[in-house]
């Protein structure tokens, strides 16, 4: 068995064989993800436009929603 830092060989592969789309889609959402940033466009100094963007996104499972007993 070979250890690459803290992983073997395996699971090095494993990790640089690609990812169907559904299969990223499917992990991200199952564990949510936070995006944050912000851009901002100046000209000489001057900031003509500032945009922040803060969002989360995760899956609603039914376990979650609701019901009306």
């Amino acid at each position: 068995m070979t250890v690459v830092g803290n992983r073997t060989q395996a699971e090095a592969n494993r990790s640089l064989q690609p990812v169907a789309l559904v299969d990223l889609l499917d992990r991200v959402l199952g564990a949510g993800v936070v995006i944050s940033g912000d851009l901002t466009i100046s000209l000489a100094g001057v900031d003509l436009v500032q945009i922040r963007l803060h969002a989360l996104i995760s899956s609603v499972r039914a376990e979650m929603v609701p019901h009306d007993d």
